[in-house]
C-alpha cells in the first residue's frame, strides 16, 4: 500500500472527527489487508498495542495526572497564587505575572498543560476580572502560561518522549528547567507591556495586595508551605536518586492526598472516588491512544518511513539550519492538529534520525519538540487550553486566540532560541 495513501487515510479520518485512537488502529491495519506480501497482522499489531503499554516509565503518567486532579480539587493552586501575589501583586503588571508564576509552579506538580489550565484558571481568571483587567486578556494569559506545565519538570510529553527515543527522562527534565523559565519570562515581559498599554485599576489591585498582606508575610507562608513544597519533593526525590520519575510520581499522589485530607482538609474521603473516577476518565483516552500509536509506529518501521522521511529531507535540504526551521515548521503545524501524545509516539522516530545525522543533541531535540507541540496547545484547531479556558470563562475561542497571539509570538521567539543555542537545554545536564 502506497504511503501517500496510508497518510491521506489518517489525515481524512481526522477530519471527519473519527477518533485519534480509532483513527490510528484503523490506518495500521491497512496495508496488511490491501498488500499481502506485508507481513504484519492483527495479532501482530495487538501484541504490539500491549507490548507498548508495558513500560515502567509510562506508569508515571496516569499517576501525575491523578496527582493533578487532586491538588486541583485540594486548593493547592489558590495557595501558591497567594504568595506571589503578596510578593508581585505591588508591581506593574504584578496580578498576571503571579498568574504566570503560579502556572509554571503548578506545571512542576502536574506535568500536564490542560490541568494546569483547570487548576490555574478556575481560580484566578475571576480574580483579574474582579481587578479590571480584561476578560479575554485575563482568559488568554492562562491559557498561554498553562502550555509551560508540559516544559516545566515533571513534563507527560517528556515521558513520552523518553519512552518513544530511549533517553532518560530525567535528563529530559532538567534539559527543560532553564527553556520553562526563559518562556515564562518572555510571557510576564509581554504582560508587562500590555499592562502599561492599556492600563490597570490600580486601587483594586492595591486593596486586594493589602487585604493580603494584613495577614502577614509569616501568616501567608505558613498557609502555602506544603503546596510550596509539593515541587520540591517531587524534584528533589528525583533529582537526588531517591526515586525515579515513576516513583515520584507515586510519592506525588500521596502527599497531594494526604496534605489535602489532613493538613488543608479541602477535600474529604467522600470525595476520594470521585476523584478516582475522573482520574480513569482522563487517562483512559490517553491509554488508547499510547496502545494505537505504538501499533502505528511500528507499522511505519517496517515500511521504512523514517528511513524514506530523514533522506527526503538530508537529500533535498543541505544546510543544517534550514533542516531545524523546516522541522519546527512541521511540528508546529502538527501540534495545531493532533494530540501532543500521539504526534510524539508517532513522530519521534521519523524526525529523530535526522536531527542526529546534522549533530544535534536528542534530549535538545526533545526540548524542542515539546515546546513545538507546547505551542499547539493554544492554536486551533485542537488547541486544547484554548477550550479548557474558554469553557472556564464563556470567552468565545476565536477572541481567544485573537487575545493569545502576541504572546503565541513569544513563545516561538523562544523555541528558536532553543532550538539554535544547545546550552539553553543542556547546561544543566
Amino acid at each position: 500500500m502506497p504511503l501517500v495513501v496510508l497518510f491521506i487515510f489518517f489525515a481524512v479520518a481526522l477530519i471527519i472527527a473519527i477518533p485519534v485512537s480509532i483513527s490510528l488502529g484503523i490506518t495500521s491495519v491497512l496495508p496488511g489487508l490491501f498488500d499481502a506480501s506485508f507481513t504484519v497482522g492483527p495479532k501482530y499489531l495487538i501484541r504490539s498495542m500491549f507490548g507498548g503499554l508495558d513500560s515502567f516509565p509510562l506508569l508515571a503518567v496516569p499517576m501525575f495526572v491523578l496527582s493533578g486532579i487532586i491538588m486541583a480539587k485540594g486548593g493547592i493552586s489558590k495557595k501558591i497564587f497567594d504568595v506571589f501575589s503578596y510578593f508581585l501583586g505591588g508591581l506593574t503588571a504584578g496580578m498576571p505575572c503571579a498568574v504566570i508564576v503560579t502556572c509554571l509552579f503548578y506545571g512542576a506538580i502536574s506535568g500536564s498543560a490542560p490541568a494546569t489550565v483547570a487548576a490555574v484558571g478556575s481560580m484566578t481568571i475571576p480574580v483579574l476580572v474582579h481587578l479590571g483587567y480584561d476578560k479575554e486578556f485575563s482568559t488568554a494569559i492562562v491559557a498561554v502560561a498553562g502550555g509551560l506545565g508540559v516544559i516545566i519538570p515533571p513534563s507527560i510529553p517528556f515521558i513520552m518522549y523518553g519512552m518513544a527515543s530511549g533517553e532518560s527522562v530525567s535528563a529530559l527534565f532538567l534539559a527543560g528547567i532553564i527553556p520553562g523559565l526563559m518562556i515564562g519570562a518572555l510571557l510576564m515581559l509581554y504582560a508587562v507591556y500590555h499592562c502599561i498599554r492599556y492600563g490597570e485599576d490600580k486601587n483594586k489591585i492595591r486593596a486586594e495586595v493589602d487585604s493580603l498582606r494584613q495577614k502577614g508575610l509569616l501568616n501567608v507562608l505558613k498557609e502555602s508551605f506544603f503546596a510550596l513544597l509539593s515541587p520540591v519533593i517531587i524534584l528533589g526525590c528525583i533529582y537526588s536518586g531517591v526515586a525515579s520519575p515513576t516513583e515520584a510520581a507515586v510519592i506525588s499522589v500521596f502527599y497531594a492526598a494526604a496534605v489535602s485530607l489532613f493538613i488543608y482538609r479541602t477535600i474529604t474521603p467522600k470525595d476520594l472516588w470521585k476523584i478516582f473516577v475522573e482520574a480513569v476518565k482522563t487517562y483512559t483516552p490517553i491509554l488508547f491512544v499510547l496502545a494505537a500509536s505504538t501499533a502505528f509506529s511500528r507499522v511505519l518501521t517496517l515500511m521504512q518511513v523514517p528511513q524514506t522521511v530523514s533522506a527526503f529531507i538530508l537529500d533535498n535540504f543541505r544546510n543544517p539550519v534550514v533542516i531545524l526551521i523546516v522541522i519546527n515548521i512541521f511540528l508546529l503545524i502538527v501540534g495545531m492538529v493532533m494530540d501532543t501524545t500521539p504526534a510524539i509516539l508517532i513522530l519521534t522516530p521519523i524526525l529523530l534520525p535526522i536531527v542526529k545525522g546534522i549533530g544535534m543533541n536528542p534530549i535538545q531535540f526533545g526540548v524542542v519538540m515539546v515546546v513545538n507541540l507546547a505551542i499547539g496547545f493554544v492554536t486551533p484547531p485542537i488547541g486544547v487550553n484554548l477550550f479548557v479556558a474558554s469553557a472556564l470563562s464563556d470567552v468565545p475561542i476565536m477572541a481567544l486566540v485573537k487575545k493569545a497571539a502576541p504572546m503565541i509570538v513569544f513563545f516561538l521567539f523562544a523555541l528558536l532560541l532553543i532550538t539554535f543555542i544547545p546550552a539553553l537545554s543542556l547546561a544543566l545536564l
